[in-house]
């Protein structure tokens, strides 16, 4: 019988949960391999992968599939990682462009279009290059670490911006145009599901075949996101050279922007989402999350 294939989403915010198979005493135990999010989803649809960090609105999209308990990239009040950008509020946009390597964030910004900002644009789904979206579109959505750099670039200028002068990022904390070619509004994704709900946002979560994972393998999940969480800083510095961008930033986005449980107040907005997707017509029902192991099943 062959390794477990366990297939990764290639981002910074899944490093801590996959430290231990990747830099960790669990290195070389298990089949990795690194995809975007919904190369990862298709990996395991398709029997390519027995495990897989997926985007969470694809559990629903699958049969014969199990979550771990206690895992998940999620965030509680906001995440810096997944931008609405606009050239006009975001009230007004007529045309949204649509990263094609997301799913649960392309849901999001259906049911946020809807249900908090009052808008039906016109849905363009496109390569994740925010240059040419907005050439094409009002608003586009900017996920991962390319929206994280700019996150941490708006957060730099309206630093910088002395007091009394033309502010370059000013407005609400949820809507803070950004001066370049043209005025930018950037909304974070997670901080609007909150305004819209009052509860967090997980984005993604480890789903498994169903009879793929002995317990032990689960035990081994467990571990590397331990050894990750002990090992944020060397996580962030190993990053930051990658990324070409502050390792204290870095640090600071996965220790204050990322929560990596799935604890009650996070399935609790697991299952808002889900039933806003329902609502929205995005999946065809929200059906409970069923854990690895009867014992573990969601109630």
């Amino acid at each position: 019988m062959g390794k477990l294939r366990i297939s990764i989403v290639e981002f910074l915010n899944t490093a801590p949960l996959v430290w231990g198979f990747t830099d960790g005493p669990l290195a070389g135990k298990y089949d990795l391999s690194f995809a975007v999010p919904s190369q990862c989803a298709e990996d395991l649809r398709a029997g390519r992968a027995d495990v897989g960090i997926i985007p969470a609105i694809e559990y629903q999209r699958m049969d014969d599939v199990v979550a771990l308990p206690g895992m998940a990239i999620a965030s509680k009040n906001e995440v810096r990682s997944l931008l609405a950008v606009s050239k006009v509020p975001i009230e007004m946009a007529k045309s949204f462009a649509l990263d094609t390597n997301s799913r649960s964030t392309v849901g999001l910004a259906r049911i946020l279009s809807q249900r908090h900002w009052n808008i039906a644009p016109e849905f363009i789904d496109m390569p994740p290059d925010p240059e040419k979206m907005l050439a094409r579109a009002d608003a586009a959505l900017v996920i991962g670490d390319p929206a994280l750099r700019l996150r941490l670039k708006v957060d730099a200028l309206e630093a910088k911006t002395p007091s009394g002068e033309d502010c370059c990022c000013c407005g609400s904390e949820d809507e803070q145009p950004v001066k370049g070619v043209e005025t930018l509004f950037v909304y974070d994704m997670v901080q609007q599901w909150r305004e819209m709900t009052g509860l967090p946002s997980v984005l993604a979560i480890w789903v498994a075949r169903r009879g793929a994972l002995t317990p032990e393998m689960v035990a081994d999940f467990q571990a590397s996101r331990e050894y990750g969480l002990a090992h944020i800083g060397e996580i962030a510095e190993g990053a930051a050279l990658k990324l070409e961008l502050p390792p204290r930033e870095l640090e600071r986005y996965l220790v204050e922007n990322i929560d990596f449980s799935l604890d009650e107040e996070n399935l609790a907005g697991l299952r808002r989402y889900y039933e806003e997707c329902e609502r929205a017509g995005l999946i065809p029902r929200a059906r409970e999350l069923e854990f690895v192991g009867a014992a573990n099943a969601a109630k």
